[in-house]
């Protein structure tokens, strides 16, 4: 892996030494919210707890989580996606050797094709693999989500992994994004009102919920979806194996 080097603010989400046999995937939470980053981690790990029980592959991927040193703890509009890509990459280029494989763990996919181009090792987003995931069959999705300032990156990102055909668009949940992730009950609420439009008006027959920091919602709202509700970082986790597989 190249770029591996000093430098970077990164909170360690320890593997245990008895996973240091399992390929090290770093998941990079392009918010500055390390208490996110915790959660992203928690998830990605049962993840690919449950991948290795079901292909008996013993402990499976061992997953860390990084937070990258600047920019905002929520990523809700453009510039701070943009902003997030170089955060991103700087992280990305520092990571050790020993790493197997990269998440970026943000809608959005913030860094995702520098890092692809300039790293040895295999690198996967939350968004291009929901959006595999989703239009397995030919199914045909949509996403949901809580920032509307994101809508144009992210249909742009659907159309720019050759989705368009089978994207229905964005769903939004109502009132400012920071607000609306304070108040869980509200939050849930609001996203599994957002899934039942997108289902309704559009035939649409799976859903994602973009965000990385909506990862516990989304793990939340699987059982009581209308439609099949992809999880993005559950999604990248598979994507992540088989690619580590190949490599």
């Amino acid at each position: 892996m190249t770029g591996a080097g000093p430098g970077r603010q990164a909170e360690k989400q320890a593997a245990g030494e008895g996973q240091r046999s399992s390929p090290r995937i770093v998941l990079i939470n392009p918010n500055t919210n390390c208490g996110t980053t915790s959660r992203m981690v928690e998830i990605a790990r049962d993840a690919a707890l449950q991948l290795a029980v079901s292909e008996g592959q013993g402990e499976g991927l061992s997953i860390e989580g990084m937070t990258v040193a600047s920019g905002v703890p929520l990523i809700t509009n453009e510039p701070a996606l943009s902003a997030a890509a170089q955060a991103v990459v700087d992280l990305g280029l520092s990571l050790p050797l020993e790493t197997a494989g990269v998440i970026v763990s943000a809608f959005g996919d913030p860094g995702l094709d520098t890092l692809r181009r300039r790293l040895s090792v295999p690198v996967a987003g939350i968004a291009e693999s929901s959006f595999h995931e989703a239009a397995g069959g030919g199914r045909r999705f949509a996403v949901v989500t809580t920032t509307p300032d994101l809508k144009a990156a992210i249909t742009a990102r659907a159309v720019g992994e050759g989705f368009g055909a089978l994207f229905a668009g964005v769903w939004l949940t109502p009132g400012d994004p920071a607000h609306l992730m304070a108040n869980e009950e509200a939050l849930l609420e609001e996203l599994l009102r957002a899934i039942g439009a997108a289902a309704r008006q559009d035939a649409v027959e799976a859903v994602i919920i973009g965000g990385g920091p909506l990862a516990s919602a989304a793990r939340a709202l699987a059982s009581v979806s209308p439609v099949p509700l992809i999880e993005p970082i559950p999604a990248a986790v598979r994507h992540m194996a088989k690619l580590v597989a190949a490599a």
